[in-house]
Order: C-alpha cells, then sequence, then structure tokens
C-alpha cells in the first residue's frame, strides 16, 4: 500500500453516526500507551495526523483518518491501565466490543503489543476476543528497536504462542520506521 493521502476525518463518542460510505475500515487496537497514535503518524508519514501524549489512556473517542480517500484507519481506545474511573474505563469497554462485534465494515483488526511486554493478560484476552468474533487480525509488535536482539528472539516466540491465528506478526519501530513497508504490504491485502 502506498499512503498518497491521509486526513483527519472525524471522532466519535458512540456507535451511533459512524461512517456508511462503505469503505473499508482498518482497526488498529492496544493497550493504553503501546503507541498507536505513534505508529499511525510513522505509517501515514504524517507529523501530529494522530495526537500522541506520554499520558496513557488519552484516546477516549473512536477516532477516523481517511487514508487514500477510500479507506479508513480507526484508532480505538487503548485497554488496560489508563488512570480513568471504574464507569468511564466500562463505557470505553462496552464502546470498543460493541464495535468490533458489531462493525461490518472491518477488514481488518490489527492489535498494538508492546515488544518488550509480550504476551500480557490484556492482550491475550483481545487476542481471543477477536477469534471468538471471527475478525481476521494482526500482530504489530510496537518499540521494536528498544529491544536487545535476545529479547527481540523471546519477544517473536511468545507473540508466535499467544497469537496462532494471526493473519501476520510485524517487528515495528516508530522511531526507525523498521516493519513500515511490511506493515502496509499486509495492510494492502485487506484493505479491498
Amino acid at each position: 500500500m502506498n499512503i498518497t493521502s491521509a486526513e483527519f476525518f472525524c471522532s466519535y463518542s458512540s456507535l451511533n453516526g459512524l461512517p456508511s460510505d462503505g469503505r473499508p475500515e482498518i482497526v488498529f487496537v492496544g493497550r493504553s500507551n503501546v503507541g498507536k497514535s505513534s505508529l499511525l503518524n510513522s505509517l501515514c508519514a504524517r507529523k501530529g495526523l494522530a495526537k500522541t501524549s506520554s499520558t496513557p489512556g488519552k484516546t477516549r473517542l473512536i477516532n477516523y483518518f481517511l487514508i487514500n480517500k477510500g479507506l479508513y484507519f480507526v484508532d480505538l481506545p487503548g485497554y488496560g491501565y489508563a488512570k480513568v474511573g471504574q464507569s468511564e474505563r466500562e463505557s470505553w469497554g462496552a464502546l470498543l466490543s460493541g464495535y468490533i462485534e458489531k462493525r461490518q465494515e472491518i477488514g481488518l483488526v490489527v492489535v498494538l503489543v508492546d515488544a518488550r511486554h509480550p504476551g500480557m493478560a490484556s492482550d491475550r484476552e483481545m487476542i481471543e476476543y477477536l477469534d471468538y468474533c471471527e475478525r481476521p487480525f494482526g500482530i504489530a509488535l510496537t518499540k521494536w528497536d528498544k529491544l536487545k536482539q535476545a529479547e527481540k528472539s523471546k519477544a517473536r516466540r511468545t507473540m508466535e504462542s499467544c497469537a496462532p491465528k494471526a493473519k501476520f506478526i510485524v517487528n515495528y519501530s516508530s522511531f526507525s520506521g523498521e516493519g513500515r513497508e511490511k506493515l502496509l504490504t499486509q495492510l494492502d491485502i485487506f484493505s479491498q
């Protein structure tokens, strides 16, 4: 996939009013602070396209980005340790699960996993949930540049055992750009 245009489209706080124009959606999901915004900016080669923050849990809405005028990248709220109240965390969970279960336009879900912490319970739960919903998914191991060589092998093996039904596992570094072309190639397959 060659990304020639990428623009913020809209944010949604509920499942009502989501785009109904038939464009396919590639969804990005992961724990809070896994680097979703950084990956989206790197992938689209657009600094500031998705807002980044050092505070986990800043993405509280379903954010749509229009790619090449023909498909959407969708950034879902992070799961995990965001410092918010229980009721807000529950409403995020309901929003996230409702979207994944009901949205017909989803072509692929990309689960971002921090390569420094592969196989965490919350990531395993998401992978099992996607499998249960029969959603095709792939894995992007983020922050790959922060690992030593021995850690890279271990992280890769851990994810292969945690996600045997993943369509792909790509090692990704938003800092160096490693894995960008491999991930774009995989996304191209599911963007039709």
